[in-house]
């Protein structure tokens, strides 16, 4: 049996489209690149959590959430040893292309979180490595120009899948 974790995360896209990404890099959730974010801390709402994580991880305090969800998805994987199902909300908001505020490295370096950059919808779209979730690159190609009128439900996503079940 899994443990169900509450999660959110950030699409932050700069003026040409580009999301910015963080690649994790452990023995127990192997190598992905994912949007910035993780758990909801207890009493705090999934957008408060996204405004926090996104905070944390990237040192950015001005990227401004309204409250958009892009998707929402369910995934397993492996915490501290402990199966999970991870249900995570995806927000979209916009920002200047530049690179995180403060270090970086020795603050991820726990999270095996080892390089991060701006992928544009081309790199999206032939990455090598997997990415959380799979289907990203066709999210983010059908929000260019407007986000979805309400979250696009992937369901459970088996990782390394590009197709939901």
């Amino acid at each position: 049996m899994r443990t169900p974790r509450e999660a959110a995360r950030v699409a932050v896209l700069d003026p040409s489209g580009s999301v910015f990404m963080l690649r994790y890099d452990n023995e127990e959730v192997g190598v992905h690149w994912a949007m910035p974010g993780g758990g909801i801390d207890p009493g705090e709402t999934p957008l408060r959590a996204a405004v926090r994580e996104l905070r944390e991880e990237t040192g950015w305090t001005d990227i401004e959430l309204d409250g958009t969800v892009l998707c929402v998805w369910e995934h397993d994987f492996t915490r501290a040893g402990v199966p999970v199902r991870q249900h995570e909300q995806i927000f979209l908001a916009h920002g200047p292309r530049r690179e995180p505020a403060g270090d970086l490295v020795a603050a991820h370096a726990a999270d095996k979180i080892l390089a991060w950059r701006w992928w544009s919808p081309d790199d999206l779209a032939g990455a090598a490595e997997p990415l959380w979730p799979p289907q990203l690159p066709e999210l983010l190609t059908g929000t260019r120009r407007d986000p979805p009128p309400a979250p696009i439900e992937l369901g459970y996503v088996p990782n390394g899948s590009r197709g939901s079940s």
